[in-house]
């Protein structure tokens, strides 16, 4: 069995340049405005063994970051700069994670979509 270990940034950056060649029209611009240098924010429950995820876009009181135990993007809330404040393994594609965020914006509502932290962690 091979051990995990975090995504490199310049393979976080491969994906983010796949979807930035896939959107267009308005979620190319609300992209353009959310997105932003990745940084990796320490999340308390699963986060410390990676050193944090990779958030790579801000929204209001929302993060879209990258989770690499799952290898997918998630939004969550934060209070705090710096921390993510909920745990999710969604294994979405980011274009996925941006669509979602712009129609919660657009249209109101809680992230739907959104899977729960993992139930059997042993």
């Amino acid at each position: 069995m091979t051990e995990w270990k975090p995504i490199s940034l310049s393979e976080l950056y491969n994906q983010i340049q796949k979807t930035e060649a896939d959107l267009n029209g308005e979620l190319w611009n609300f992209w353009q405005l959310i997105k932003t240098e990745p940084t990796k924010w320490t999340e308390k429950d699963y986060g410390d063994e990676g050193g944090g995820f990779w958030v790579v876009a801000i929204c209001g009181t929302k993060v879209i970051w990258y989770n690499d135990i799952e290898d997918g993007f998630n939004i969550s809330d934060y209070k705090i700069y710096g921390q993510i404040e909920g745990y999710y393994c969604n294994q979405d594609e980011l274009s996925w994670a941006v669509t979602r965020l712009f129609d919660l914006v657009k249209f109101g509502g809680d992230v739907i979509g959104q899977a729960g932290p993992p139930q059997n962690l042993t």
